[in-house]
């Protein structure tokens, strides 16, 4: 079984975060530079939420508020659904089917130690349905 390790080991373990008291605008900044989706957002070392496009969308520009003006804690996602490095692949889709969520930090022993997200979790569908496929090929033809 694929486990949220092994995932992290294919696509890389880097994690980009924010301060919770830094402005949307900042985060944005980020989030275009490192071409991602979302970061995860600290209180000094500790993991307190996750700021997604779909928080900004939805909480900023839905509402009138403004970039510069607002902190990223007043509009991320609080207290995320966590995984650990052992969890399977299959039950990070499970949580993020069940909980409408694109992202989950995995944490060990307290620590970030990267994040999956839904685009990980497709691309691996992908690349297991396609060796599934070549193995009953293989199989029919007597390979």
């Amino acid at each position: 079984m694929l486990t949220a390790q092994k995932l992290l080991e294919r696509k890389g373990a880097q994690v980009y975060t924010i301060d919770a008291k830094s402005t949307v605008l900042e985060a944005l900044r980020i989030m275009a530079e490192r071409n991602v989706g979302a970061l995860v957002v600290k209180d000094g070392e500790t993991l307190i939420g996750i700021f997604s496009e779909r928080d900004y969308a939805r909480k900023v520009v839905l509402k009138d508020k403004f970039s510069r003006d607002t902190e990223v804690r007043e509009i991320m996602t609080p207290n995320p659904i966590l995984v650990t490095p052992d969890t399977e692949v299959r039950e990070c889709m499970r949580l993020m089917t069940d909980h409408q969520v694109r992202h989950l930090p995995v944490v060990e022993r307290g620590g970030l130690v990267g994040v999956i997200s839904i685009g990980d979790v497709v691309k691996w569908i992908i690349e297991d349905q396609a060796d599934s496929i070549q193995f009953l090929e293989r199989y029919i033809i007597g390979r």
